[in-house]
């Protein structure tokens, strides 16, 4: 299996909220790809982030593709308001909707990318039937609601079998973890496919941000 290339999307979860607008200029210039940003409602995850009004201030000043992942029930009332704060891809839980493929046509209605993010315990087969409107898929490698949990070892062979439904689909979808992503665990999700990793702490929390993307980054060598 051919080794996609890899982009980083820093979380901004874990960046310093005082300093909002300097962080996100800082994780551009250190080469991020695409700017995470988690919305949990405190119902469908036991936390409470931000909303709407905070992704159009990060618009204000991002530069990067703007990475929405709504971790909130249901989704589908929020979905406009998002759109219109600036989010370039909405992902959303197949348990936060009854009609999962009319979300997916709704957000892209809205004219951002649509993707699907699966908890540890979803089955692949919750994508698999609306592979035609989805722009992404998303791996969670922890259970959603807490940044700086320990990356689930048991989920690589979901991502590597994501991986070949993908490849099998003829699609360009991304293939997205997020969950204790570190340069190590980072470095087997993307041996077993991923080519979107999202990093919080091990961006945000290193003291040269550049360097720690760098090492999210850093080229594979994998077996003939």
């Amino acid at each position: 299996m051919a080794v996609p290339d890899v982009r980083v999307a820093p979380s901004l979860l874990a960046a310093d909220f005082a300093r909002l607008a300097e962080e996100v200029r800082a994780v551009e210039a250190a080469g991020a790809d695409w700017l995470h940003l988690d919305v949990m409602d405190g119902h469908f995850v036991p936390n409470i982030t931000f909303g709407p009004q905070l992704v159009g201030a990060v618009k204000r000043v991002a530069t990067r593709p703007l990475d929405v992942h709504l971790m909130i029930a249901p989704a589908d009332p929020y979905l406009a308001a998002f759109a219109e704060a600036g989010a370039d891809l909405i992902t959303v839980h197949p348990e936060a909707s009854p009609h999962l493929h009319r979300t997916l046509q709704a957000i892209r209605a809205l004219g951002c990318r649509a993707g699907v993010a699966l908890n540890p315990a979803t089955p692949i087969s919750a994508v698999k039937w609306v592979l035609d409107s989805i722009d992404l898929i998303l791996a969670m490698t922890v259970n959603p609601g807490f940044g700086g949990q320990a990356f689930l070892e048991a989920q690589l062979p979901k991502i590597a079998a994501l991986r070949r439904l993908i490849e099998s689909s003829g699609r360009a979808i991304a293939l997205e973890v997020d969950g204790g992503v570190t340069a190590e665990t980072g470095r087997r999700a993307r041996e077993a496919g991923a080519d979107v990793l999202v990093a919080g702490t091990a961006v945000f929390g290193a003291s040269d941000y550049a360097a720690a993307i760098a090492a999210l980054k850093a080229p594979l060598t994998v077996a003939a």
